[in-house]
């Protein structure tokens, strides 16, 4: 009895010592938790779990962190009180994933994971001798559309496709698509979202971070070999929370992962222009919820953090963010779900075989063996160690012991915690410190003996960041990258990645070529601006931060290298004498970024292998006739092209062609069909004209086309065209093959086709030549700006594509960059036609133009105007009678410049003494004495820049007394000989007059006089506004009482303020008229103005007074005014009342828009008393 007390006590004693974790009150809990799988493919499978908690937990079901999409019915959910269960019924390599079970209530959650693993089945097959070579059908890839460089921001969405052929095209072997970010393979996922049909793959980012910057790769994997294409892309930081915060860390991964903790460590942002990092923050987040919790208090400085306090069993999310003097930056991506497990629970649920052996019950575990520090850093060390070698079935734990170097005092490091797995931290050391640990097993009945001691270990020291990258070299890589290296910093310093700036040359706008750490010391900087020069510098980062920048590159100015030509193709036969052949062939499709400028062609003996060289010096052109040839004989032929770099590839051999005479009526077929202008459906092809013509000259071409792989043939042109090339319109599909060839006609007979040629529409450059008129020069240009170029390219200009080299008629080519044009200096009729642009060395860049006859016309017309422009005149040459016999002539331009010019001529004779007034655009001279024999004709010509002008006007009469002269544009008239002539002048080459006569001019013949003159030159018009005729007299008698029929001064109001004005019936120029005031006009009336105003008309015999006072003690004010806005419907009467004041009596004028209103039919004017006043329109 007193035995089996004392075993009883011990147990209960050694139970104390055995600590659990206490289970959540309340809360969900799994009582039974998910098991992990390894199942073939297409069989079932079933994943459960038993869960309690009050209120009874809802369960949700993720797959890779993803919640699962039950709609599809793929997966199948089952439960039954706390009983949960997944049922994949038939399950595909896809379900290979890791999957979570969530619980949860109002008092919190809980989860469980389990990893599922999809084998596929392998079949032996009897009969086959392994030692036999197996031969796969070879299948021949050719990328039609290529995905490029992407550059894009946080946040945003980014799309990679590919579409490819295939040869040949078999349903069930079809090639697989293998995407690879930096040779990491990628698949579907949260972040990744891949679809591959027949023909074409595309993976699509659906919303972008940092860590999905990089170099992707497709591999087209067949069992006959890949293809290949690769493209960078960018992701930038997006806008920050608060300016010059710093970007988001990224690249978050998390590591030694245990029941209780695990580690997070990042990657730190460039700070290319914001301010240095103070530090980062963790958030943690359970798997199933969105409540993100921060980890740290304070900000840590290095990108590494160990999150403790999780709770086993549990799954977490993990994000980072950086924080700067300015702020803190926006959260990195979040990490991948990571369960909190002890790690030997971790290998047993994927798959993972621990072998035991078992000894006897009620004795203690052996002693821990190969303790040693898997990995160390500053604060912690995570330590490893083999298990007993022998233990009994009771679960056992361990103790983890430490002490200080050079001393025996041991203090136990887990005194709460059970560590279960032969794997922990141990957190909490000094910097910089040797430490030495030991490890004790221990079960219910006891504990060992500790394991030896480890060696001294000492944690990391703070060394700082690394010392700057040495030099940097920068080499052309494509016309728009460059590659950049640079030597390693000398003290790396736990080095994690490199980071690379840009700036052009004389700025210091300094931006990030990368925006993820580059581990290598070679980098392709994508995206730049051909023909720009930039500096480069590197910087290099570890956990502390960034080093200082290297010394920057030399200035380089981004072109493509230059590389050897790809091969020539299709060598066609195109004539033979028997003696000689001669031969043609395409140009290579890939120049190397240099003009090709010769080949180089061998020829073997058909059935032979040795190729002979037959031409010394090299070919420039690529036709040539090869002599010296074997009747008879049969041969072969391949050709090089080479360039600046070298010699490229040799083509493909050519046919056989056997050397015999050709005698036959029909022509050789049309050679060199070439492709440009592509559009969404047209193209133009052009050829050239057989070699060998036949007995009988050819009258024309027509073109036929037919989609690859088809004998459908389609002819573009009903009626055949005697010209050499041909548009071709809705033959195109993107990505589509077409074949082409053309067909020879004489006399409504067809005869021989020209080679096929194909052509592959890869995309549609939509960038067309514009034609305008220089508003300068007037020069015709047509301009073209290439969307691709290189140091080689070249513009060539055709008119009806044919090349243009005849500049004798003043055409000129000017090119600058990308932009060439083509200037007609001296355009004439024969200038319309079609003019087409190519630009050599790029995938087919090139436009066309078509001038015709009546847009040719319209230009040359503006051209005229811009060379021989005309200054606008507001007023056409006027005269004025000024006292004591002088005479103002004068003129009004639209406007003029300082530097204008002018030339006055009074009948043929120039004279001096003209002004002008930039202001006013008024031209004036002053003739001091006007007599008859001043009387003919008077011209101002007016140069001013490029402009030019010139009015003319005619003074003629006989000098009697009381002649009346009428003067209006030109236009004289006598009225003492009872007839008018009026006269009109044309100003071009020579100077001539007409006049219409008018024997009695009465009120009959009062209106507008017109003449208009016209040459093959133009036509110009001259008129008279009004001529009004009111009273026939004899001026001479009733002069000594002209005066006498002066009017009283009448007040006129005006925008600006009020005129005085006198009216005369009758008026001759001998009057003398003097007034107070030299202005008859008063702007802006003021207190100062008040007075009396007088005008006095004198003669040789009398004179006549007019007075207005204007001295009354209220000026003309409007006390009423008039509404600001009104509004009114169309048709219907307006009236406008406004009442007004002032002495003497004020006169009203009603204006609209600065202009004044005229009563009419419709405007009436109305007083309705001494101070109303109303306008009022009718409708």
């Amino acid at each position: 009895v007193s035995i089996h007390s004392t075993t009883m006590s011990v147990k209960t004693k050694m139970g104390e010592k055995y600590v659990r974790e206490e289970p959540m009150i309340r809360g969900p809990q799994f009582l039974v938790r998910l098991r992990s799988h390894t199942v073939f493919e297409n069989t079932p499978i079933k994943l459960f779990c038993t869960v309690e908690g009050f209120p009874m937990p809802v369960v949700k079901w993720y797959k890779d962190g993803v919640i699962l999409n039950l709609s599809a019915g793929r997966y199948l959910v089952e439960a039954k009180g706390g009983s949960h269960s997944l049922v994949i019924p038939r399950c595909t390599t896809e379900d290979t994933a890791q999957f979570t079970a969530v619980a949860g209530n109002i008092h919190g959650q809980a989860s469980s994971q389990a990893s599922v693993i999809v084998k596929r089945k392998f079949l032996r097959v009897v009969g086959i001798n392994p030692a036999n070579s197996i031969h796969y059908t070879k299948i021949n890839i050719t990328f039609v559309e290529k995905f490029g460089p992407v550059f894009a921001t946080e946040g945003e969405s980014a799309t990679l496709s590919a579409t490819m052929t295939l040869n040949p095209n078999l349903a069930n072997l079809q090639p697989e698509a293998q995407w690879y970010r930096d040779d990491t393979r990628l698949f579907d996922s949260k972040w990744v979202k891949i679809e591959t049909g027949r023909g074409h793959t595309t993976l699509t980012l659906p919303n972008l971070f940092k860590d999905d910057e990089g170099l992707y790769t497709l591999r087209m994997v067949t069992k006959g070999g890949t293809a290949e294409h690769s493209a960078f892309v960018s992701v930038a930081d997006g806008p920050p929370p608060v300016p010059s915060a710093p970007g988001a860390p990224m690249d978050i991964k998390i590591h030694d992962a245990n029941r209780d903790y695990v580690i997070v460590s990042w990657k730190p942002p460039n700070t290319t222009t914001e301010g240095p990092i103070i530090g980062y923050f963790v958030d943690k987040c359970e798997v199933g919820t969105e409540n993100w919790t921060q980890c740290n208090d304070h900000p840590i400085k290095i990108c590494k953090y160990p999150v403790s306090g999780l709770f086993e069993g549990h799954s977490y999310y993990f994000r980072v963010r950086a924080v700067n003097s300015r702020g803190i930056s926006k959260p990195s991506r979040m990490s991948d779900p990571i369960a909190a497990l002890d790690p030997t629970e971790f290998e047993r649920l994927h798959g993972g075989c621990i072998c035991r052996e078992y000894t006897t019950e009620g004795k203690p575990p052996g002693a821990p063996s190969g303790v040693h520090a898997s990995e160390t850093d500053r604060t912690y060390v995570v330590l490893s160690w083999k298990a007993p070698a022998y233990f009994g079935k009771a679960p056992m734990w361990y103790y983890i012991e430490k002490a200080m170097a050079n001393t025996e005092t041991w203090q136990r490091v887990n005194t709460k915690v059970p560590i279960r797995s032969p794997r922990y931290a141990v957190f909490d050391l000094a910097e910089g410190k040797q430490y030495k640990f030991r490890v004790l097993s221990a079960n219910m009945y006891g504990t060992s003996e500790p394991s030896k001691p480890t060696h001294l270990i000492e944690t990391l020291e703070l060394k700082g960041v690394p010392s700057a990258p040495g030099q940097v070299i920068a080499t052309r890589e494509t016309d728009t990258s460059v590659l950049i290296q640079w030597a390693p910093p000398k003290e790396p310093n736990n080095l994690i990645g490199y980071y690379i700036d840009q700036c052009v040359k004389g700025s210091k706008d300094w931006t990030s070529a990368n925006h993820k750490p580059h581990k290598n010391t070679k980098f392709v900087v994508s995206g730049l601006k051909t023909g720009e020069t930039y500096v480069f510098r590197v910087q290099a980062i570890n956990e502390l931060g960034l080093s200082e920048e290297s010394q920057e590159s030399a200035p380089l100015t981004v072109r493509a290298a230059l590389t050897t030509p790809s091969a020539p193709y299709d060598i066609a036969l195109l004539n033979c004498d028997g003696r000689s052949m001669v031969l043609n062939w395409k140009k290579p499709l890939q120049a190397g970024g240099a003009a090709i400028k010769e080949y180089y062609v061998d020829k073997r003996r058909s059935g032979t292998s040795m190729w002979r060289e037959i031409h010394i010096p090299p070919v420039k052109e690529r036709l040539y006739k090869v002599e010296g040839l074997t009747e008879g004989a049969v041969y072969q032929f391949h050709v090089y092209a080479a360039n600046l770099a070298g010699l490229g590839p040799a083509s493909k051999h050519s046919d056989d062609f056997k050397c015999e005479a050709w005698t036959m009526p029909e022509p050789g077929p049309a050679y060199d069909l070439k492709f440009c202008e592509v559009r969404d459906n047209s193209l133009v092809v052009e050829w050239q004209k057989p070699i060998y013509a036949g007995s009988d000259p050819i009258t024309g071409y027509h073109v036929e086309y037919a989609k690859n792989g088809t004998s459908d043939w389609k002819t573009a042109n009903e009626k055949a065209v005697s010209h050499r090339f041909l548009k071709v319109r809705g033959c195109l599909k993107q990505g589509s093959y077409s074949l082409f060839w053309v067909t020879l006609h004489r006399f409504a007979l067809v005869f021989q086709k020209s080679h096929l040629s194909l052509f592959v529409a890869m995309h549609f450059l939509k960038i067309e030549v514009s034609c305008t008129v220089d508003e300068k020069s007037g020069d015709i240009v047509l301009s073209f700006e290439s969307c691709q170029m290189n140091a080689s390219s070249q513009f060539i200009w055709k008119k009806d594509y044919k090349e243009i080299t005849d500049f004798s008629k003043g055409v000129v080519i000017k090119t600058e960059g990308s932009q060439s044009k083509l200037i007609f200096k001296n355009p004439e009729k024969e200038d319309a036609g079609t003019y087409s642009v190519s630009v050599t060395s790029t995938n087919g860049v090139s436009s066309s133009y078509t001038i015709s006859t009546e847009e040719l016309e319209k230009m040359m017309a503006l051209s005229y105007d811009i060379r021989h422009p005309i200054i606008p005149l507001k007023s056409e040459l006027a005269y004025k009678i000024l006292e004591r016999g002088r005479m103002r002539f004068w003129l009004q331009a639209e406007e003029i410049s300082s530097k204008v010019t002018y030339k006055f001529f009074a009948n043929n004779k120039e004279l001096s003494g003209m002004g002008h007034d930039v202001s006013t655009g008024i031209i004036e001279f002053i003739m001091d004495h006007f007599t008859e024999e001043n009387e003919g004709t008077f011209t101002c010509q007016i140069t001013d820049g490029g402009g030019k002008a010139q009015s003319s006007l005619v003074l003629i009469g006989d000098g009697k007394q009381g002649q009346l002269i009428l003067s209006l544009k030109g236009c004289f008239a006598k009225d003492n000989e009872r007839f008018y002539c009026i006269y009109w002048i044309s100003f071009y080459k020579t100077e001539s007059a007409t006049c219409l006569l008018l024997p009695q001019f009465s009120m009959k013949t009062t209106g507008v006089y017109k003449a208009t003159i016209s040459d093959d030159r133009g036509k110009d018009m001259s008129q008279i506004d009004q001529i009004t005729v009111k009273h026939d007299f004899d001026y001479k008698c009733a002069s000594p009482s002209l005066g006498a029929s002066a009017a009283e001064l009448a007040i006129k109001c005006t925008a600006t303020g009020i005129q005085l004005q006198c009216h005369m019936k009758y008026y001759t120029s001998e009057m003398n008229i003097s007034c107070r005031f030299i202005d008859s006009q008063i702007i802006e009336p003021m207190e100062k103005d008040k007075g009396a105003y007088s005008i006095v008309i004198t003669n040789s015999e009398n004179s006549h007074k007019r007075t207005m006072d204007l001295s009354g003690d209220d000026r003309g004010k409007v006390v009423g005014g008039l509404p600001d806005v009104v509004t009114i419907m169309e048709k219907k009467t307006l009236s406008l009342t406004c009442t007004v004041c002032g002495d003497p009596k004020p006169q009203v004028s009603w204006l609209k828009n600065g202009a004044e209103v005229e009563p009419d039919d419709q405007v009436h004017y109305l007083i309705l008393n001494e101070k109303k006043i109303e306008l009022y329109i009718t409708a």
